[in-house]
């Protein structure tokens, strides 16, 4: 960027490469853990964090009341994010750390663990190479308010707390059926998991403290205890009902901790509206625009006023414009660029609609250094959009336009002299719906990461969607399941 010459202009590349690489996420990343860790050679520290290269690796904490099935979502979850598993019985298997050794004398004299003591534990076992380069599930831990935030003090916190929870009654007949494996610990259900093996079946033993009453006791301290650590988490926890089939738990689950937190990270947002005509991008584009202070850019507006303001455009795309008919790319592009290039779109960002129309367009625009963040297909049906244009008219006396089904003239005086614009017609919506649907797949296959939103509502309740997806990053890519084929 030259700041010497006027008027400034942001080559549009920069930002794009910033996005790509999480250039101001990383740096976000990097100054929390700095305020965290507080390290004597910060140099060094940064330099450590940049090469473990681990911002993005699962850090994630199953809770919930005995019998909720927090064992079962946390090894489907370590299988499927390829994350460390760690329960509290794996954490006190090692027999060389100083802290486990200090946790197995407590545990020999039936004496409980204290919360200083698990969180060094804890602290030694996520500071281990599987942990930091993978990832890791804590699962049923911490149990109490005070052990949450003992882990937030030492600066292992979760990006996600998943809270697993079913009604009291539920658990109890659950928790009832529960056996475990003699040989490792293997947890199994007589009713829910099975196993099939008769060798398994034999060494199936009942396990300890699941009758109804100790049940009971458990399930008191566990609501006793559970609101405290939700307002240690308040940001970061989801609740999921429990009591449905185990894939449709897990999937939900899945979803949630696939999600990505906000980010206060510099994000300027690059947006794309595209959909059928009648679908609305126009008011959406203008409500975006107005909240959010972006820059509303309408590819057909933008002609209009080249036209309007220099003669070399209104003799090459005027009579594109009169008649109707696409003007051609190069020009297109020319003046599109050149709007958004401008440092207004570059520092607040912009919301585009009217172009592209089709992939190739798509692909020019790309070339020109211009990537949207987010790309919304507004998805009505072919009925609504005719019906929403082929019964608009206007008055050419106020220039109100009303439409015969939701906004009727007022009087007959006024109606007797509305005008339907032509390419409001019928025929001439049907035409403009074709070119659409010839164009949409081509278009959604170049923009990967297309968020489709049913635009046959009320506009605000679309708008507030479409903030949703902008406000949020976009979830992480599903990890491929090693089990499908």
């Amino acid at each position: 960027m030259d700041a010497t010459a006027k008027p400034l202009r942001i080559p549009p590349e920069m930002a794009v490469y910033a996005e790509e690489h999480r250039v101001f996420d990383v740096i976000q990343k990097m100054v929390q853990r700095l305020l965290v860790d507080r390290p004597e050679n910060v140099i060094q520290y940064l330099i450590d964090h940049l090469r473990n290269d681990n911002d993005d690796v699962p850090r994630i904490f199953v809770l919930g009341p005995p019998a909720s099935g927090k064992h079962t979502m946390a090894k489907l979850l370590c299988k499927r994010l390829n994350a460390t598993h760690i329960t509290l019985e794996n954490l006190l298997s090692s027999d060389v750390s100083v802290p486990v050794k200090e946790a197995h004398s407590y545990k020999d004299k039936g004496q409980e663990i204290p919360t200083e003591l698990w969180t060094k534990v804890i602290q030694e076992r996520l500071s281990k190479v599987d942990c930091v380069k993978r990832g890791w599930v804590l699962e049923g831990f911490p149990q109490t308010r005070d052990q949450a935030l003992q882990l937030q003090i030492s600066g292992s916190t979760p990006d996600h707390v998943v809270v697993l929870d079913a009604p009291d009654i539920v658990l109890i007949e659950r928790n009832m059926g529960k056996r475990i494996d003699c040989r490792n610990g293997e947890v199994y259900h007589t009713m829910f998991d099975w196993p099939d093996d008769p060798e398994t079946q034999a060494n199936l033993a009942e396990a300890e403290g699941i009758s109804e009453e100790e049940t009971g006791q458990k399930l008191l301290k566990y609501h006793r205890n559970m609101p405290g650590i939700l307002r240690t988490f308040p940001k970061v926890y989801k609740t999921i009902n429990a009591d449905q089939p185990c894939m449709d738990v897990f999937s939900q689950v899945l979803t949630f901790v696939l999600s990505k937190l906000r980010s206060l990270a510099p994000h300027t947002p690059r947006i794309l509206l595209y959909g059928p005509p009648g679908c609305g991008r126009s008011l959406q584009a203008a409500l975006l625009a107005q909240k959010y202070g972006l820059v509303n850019v309408c590819c057909g507006h933008l002609l209009k006023e080249a036209v309007a303001n220099e003669r070399k455009y209104e003799e090459i795309i005027g009579p594109y414009i009169e008649s109707s008919q696409q003007a051609p790319n190069n020009v297109v592009l020319k003046i599109l660029t050149e709007r958004l290039g401008r440092l207004d779109c570059t520092t607040n960002g912009w919301v585009l609609h009217g172009f592209p129309r089709d992939a190739e367009q798509a692909s020019l625009l790309n070339d020109a250094g211009y990537v949207p963040n987010r790309v919304f297909f507004l998805d009505i049906p072919d009925y609504v959009a005719t019906e929403r244009l082929s019964y608009r008219m206007t008055d050419p006396v106020s220039g109100e336009r009303y439409h015969s089904i939701y906004r009727p003239p007022p009087g007959v005086n006024v109606h007797q002299r509305l005008q339907q614009n032509p390419k409001d017609f019928e025929h001439q919506v049907q035409a403009r719906l074709d070119v659409y649907h010839a164009n949409a797949d081509d278009l959604e296959e170049f923009y990967q990461d297309v968020i489709h939103v049913n635009a046959d509502q009320d506009p605000y309740t679309i708008s507030e969607f479409i903030e949703s997806c902008i406000i949020k990053p976009l979830p992480k890519s599903v990890p491929r399941d090693p089990a499908s084929p």
